[in-house]
């Protein structure tokens, strides 16, 4: 249809970040589906910035590029601090560390969101490249780091939010058994990326005092600026990040802004080894 925008893809920085001018019909189509899933992969966060799905529409693009998990409302989980619109309200104070989802579970391909309400202040969500900064490590610490396996707790981001836990909340947590991955995770398309973020706790087999001190460092350097993508969300806005290599956090925000997304994950393709 004449006027109508077509395909057209603009970094948003030199590491990491992509824009994607596309129309909902474009989008909904499928058409495009394998340049967004190379594009996802190759730039690690994607913005579609007016497009204004719906949720059906949502769901029915999230499945144009993979398979939906079923969480939530038919693959649709509300993202809130509002303890009246979600029962996992009080753990989402965790997402404003870094991190990356299915860390002690199954890890998901990639997730999308899309702005329902947003908050007047703070609430950008910001994203690291995490194979970007393996690329940039040197040669001799790639070397060094290359077999070396870290571990996920859940509990160490449970007390981030509550740090005197009760007795019960420690069982609770404690339920879900740490899960160890390589801290590099070499990828069936053979890149590499850091297995880091909240719930990172230490490195097997070393010294806790040196494990717990090269996890920092490494997300140290995951984490500077020419890796990150700042989101400041408007209404109308899409966004996909490819969560097996990019580690992603909320900037804080009141409790009382209301601020909702609608987050859609996709099924994992691959699992570290």
């Amino acid at each position: 249809m004449a006027g109508k925008l077509v395909f057209t893809a603009v970094n948003l920085e030199p590491r990491i970040g992509t824009e994607i001018e596309t129309d909902r019909e474009t989008l909904l189509s499928g058409s495009h589906a394998q340049e967004i899933r190379h594009l996802l992969e190759e730039r690690g966060v994607l913005v579609f910035r007016n497009i204004g799905l719906d949720d059906d529409e949502q769901l029915a693009f999230a499945k144009t590029i993979g398979q939906v998990v079923p969480q939530g409302d038919k693959g649709l989980y509300k993202i809130t601090l509002d303890q009246t619109q979600s029962d996992t309200a009080d753990l989402l104070r965790g997402t404003f560390c870094w991190h990356f989802d299915g860390a002690v579970q199954e890890i998901p391909r990639a997730s999308m969101l899309s702005p329902r309400r947003i908050s007047a202040s703070g609430g950008e969500t910001e994203f690291a490249n995490v194979y970007a900064a393996y690329d940039d490590l040197p040669e001799s610490e790639k070397t060094a780091i290359d077999k070396l396996r870290v571990v996920h707790v859940r509990e160490t981001l449970h007390r981030t939010i509550f740090p005197n836990p009760t007795e019960a909340q420690l069982e609770r947590w404690r339920s879900t058994a740490p899960k160890t991955r390589p801290l590099v995770w070499t990828h069936k398309s053979g890149r590499k990326s850091l297995l880091l973020g909240l719930t990172a706790t230490s490195i097997e087999g070393m010294d806790a005092g040196e494990g717990r001190a090269l996890i920092d460092r490494l997300q140290d350097l995951a984490t500077q600026p020419q890796f990150v993508y700042r989101h400041e969300w408007k209404m109308g806005d899409l966004l996909i990040w490819d969560n097996t290599g990019v580690l992603h956090r909320a900037l804080p925000y009141s409790f009382e802004s209301g601020r909702m997304l609608h987050r859609t994950t996709l099924v994992g393709e691959e699992a570290p080894a």
